[in-house]
């Protein structure tokens, strides 16, 4: 990793991907449907052609996929795609390409966006953040996707509502947003590519706000190749559950686990495959990540 990596790879550790909300600023916008044209999101073959990573199928609930108003399943955007989910209008999950060499500096965007490709029904638009502690809390971090030449339109595309999910303000999560950081630091493999999958943990018991369940649980997949050749695939959850109250109260703290990849999909109903055969922890084995080097690889 060169210096200028390394510079850019501090300034990400610093930077905290959850946009303060404040009503009388925010600006909400609908891009034309030309914007979308050259979208392409995800690429499964990023990591190398003998590493292909499919999209998981949906063992449960896949009749929830709000589908796009062409028929299709998935939004694209630029280095990620999304699915979204009808009853939650939040994201099943995300799935986004970063590469560590192409990383750019892009600055922040001021404007939120409604993806026109879906119902606006199936969004969770600006009505859920005014005037309360939740911020919108990005899934596929804004700096994540902005890398080579289409950096800057990454950028923008990480402001849709469909990439964000609702977090209260009080959210400590540095560990959380320094997991992909981490991971990009300590890949032994020179392109310094990594594949990583995000959504919240949907539960009937979620707090309901607004009309809206709020998700007190989110949960990550990363994927890289090591050295040797082969996949690793790491698993991690954010919970507070049992901490949650009244949004008139202050949350509870958040911990992360690392977890198999095996517990992320019994709470989700996605299937991730061969994913699991490449989990450097064993099907039981869990535990909390306090300081990132509690992390397996």
């Amino acid at each position: 990793m060169n210096e200028n990596q390394k510079l850019l790879m501090n300034e990400l550790e610093q930077e905290q991907e959850i946009t303060k909300d404040n009503s009388d600023e925010m600006i909400v916008e609908i891009l034309n449907d030309s914007w979308y044209e050259a979208s392409v999101g995800y690429d499964p073959k990023f990591l190398g052609d003998d590493y292909e990573i499919p999209h998981p199928t949906f063992e449960c609930n896949e009749q929830d996929i709000a589908l796009l108003k062409d028929g299709s399943k998935v939004l694209h955007y630029t280095h990620f795609s999304i699915v979204m989910s009808k009853s939650r209008r939040l994201a099943f999950y995300t799935v986004v390409n970063i590469n560590g060499n192409q990383l750019r500096s892009i600055q922040r965007n001021d404007k939120w966006y409604l993806d026109p490709r879906i119902e606006i029904e199936y969004q969770c638009g600006p009505e859920l953040y005014k005037n309360n502690p939740l911020d919108r809390g990005h899934l596929v971090r804004r700096r994540d996707p902005n890398w080579g030449n289409a950096a800057k339109k990454a950028n923008k595309d990480t402001f849709h509502f469909t990439n964000c999910a609702p977090q209260h303000s009080d959210l400590n999560q540095k560990i959380w947003l320094d997991l992909e950081d981490y991971i990009l630091d300590n890949a032994e493999n020179w392109n310094l590519k990594v594949t990583v999958f995000t959504g919240p943990v949907f539960r009937e018991d979620d707090i309901v706000y607004r009309g809206v369940k709020i998700p007190s649980e989110f949960w990550k997949i990363a994927i890289m190749v090591k050295e040797d050749g082969n996949l690793s695939a790491t698993a991690y959850i954010q919970t507070q559950k049992d901490h949650i109250g009244s949004l008139d109260f202050t949350y509870g703290e958040y911990k992360t686990y690392q977890v198999p990849i095996s517990r992320i999909e019994t709470i989700t109903g996605l299937n991730f495959g061969c994913l699991r055969n490449h989990d450097p922890i064993n099907p039981l084995e869990s535990h909390v990540i306090e300081v990132l080097e509690d992390i397996k690889l």
